[in-house]
């Protein structure tokens, strides 16, 4: 039986797939396979990815004839044979024998799912990030840590290839990704995970690097794609306001919404300027949508200039073509 199934999506990284690959490699044991998706790469990657299949000790090789990585994440999943399951993406690498410590911890602790702090680095800069969450090594209902709304908490780490996630959570439908979101598709995958799987853990173990500043990368582009976050977030808020417990959950996800929305306004420049002027109107429109009671209490609570910043958002007008995005 395969105990852990490791899903890779690729896409133009030929740069840095050859570290992806050898990462895996001294990841390799006999019960793990890794499943490397060519999410339609032009690039020399194809290639790479090729020779991954012939060398690589439990690869598989998927190519893809559609472009996206939800749904890339999505045909290894339904691929996986693993107990386990985890990501890596293309672009970073793991420590030799992580994958073998996360095993280990997600069976001792007997939890759905763990999530593990991870190293983000550009060029020679390490910066280590945790999981906004104390006790480590200790297993709780993933519920309990949603809150509180004022503070950082595990599902504002939205992170998927930060942890590991036993089958079960596929078979309960909890582990699949939105393929209509292009960017920010983690954020509904999070919350989901957090208001309905049962057991959830931070273990001691870390290991994933994590690689910014790829000039490919979504995170780095600033056209349509990075507006749907809106519709990630809108998401979030219909999913919640149906939880038996959404008079409790609600606060968080205005205010994270509030807060993400004051992120991309502060980084307004790296957008071309039509999609500056649509991310202002989308993001009024938003603001119109949300429980206003909560909003209200929401600017209440934050700092002054973002709070002065989204009531002035607020009262900006949007055509009905915006409104209903």
């Amino acid at each position: 039986m395969v105990k852990l199934s490791v899903i890779v999506p690729f896409y133009n990284v030929q740069q840095y797939a050859p570290a992806a690959v050898r990462s895996l490699r001294a990841n390799a044991r006999e019960d793990f396979e890794f499943i490397l998706i060519d999410d339609c790469s032009t690039d020399g990657t194809k290639e790479i990815l090729e020779r991954a299949e012939r060398e690589l000790p439990g690869a598989v090789l998927i190519r893809r004839t559609e472009k996206g990585v939800s749904a890339a994440r999505n045909t290894g999943i339904d691929a996986a044979r693993g107990e386990y399951l985890t990501f890596m993406d293309g672009d970073d690498y793991a420590a030799p024998g992580y994958f073998a410590q996360l095993v280990d911890s997600i069976e001792t602790l007997g939890c759905d799912f763990v999530r593990t702090d991870h190293v983000r680095f550009t060029g020679s800069e390490r910066t280590l990030y945790r999981v906004p969450f104390g006790p480590r090594d200790t297993v709780v209902d993933p519920r309990a840590v949603i809150l509180p709304a004022e503070r950082s908490t595990p599902v504002d780490y939205p992170y998927s290839w930060a942890g590991a996630y036993h089958r079960r959570l596929v078979d309960e439908g909890l582990l699949h990704f939105p393929e209509d979101l292009r960017t920010a598709e983690d954020r509904p995958w999070i919350w989901r995970l957090h208001r309905k799987a049962k057991s959830f853990a931070v273990p001691s173990v870390f290991g994933i690097f994590y690689r910014r500043g790829v000039a490919s990368s979504l995170t780095q582009i600033g056209d349509t794609r990075q507006l749907d976050f809106i519709r990630s977030f809108d998401r979030v808020l219909l999913e919640t306001a149906e939880d038996p417990d959404a008079d409790l959950f609600l606060p968080k996800a205005v205010r994270t919404y509030c807060a993400i929305i004051s992120h991309h306004l502060a980084t307004i420049d790296k957008f071309e300027a039509p999609v500056a002027r649509r991310l202002r109107s989308l993001s009024a429109a938003a603001l119109r949508r949300m429980p206003q009671d909560l909003l209200d209490d929401t600017l209440d609570s934050m700092d002054l200039d973002r709070a002065t910043q989204l009531r002035r958002l607020r009262r900006r007008p949007s055509t009905a073509s915006e409104a209903a995005a």
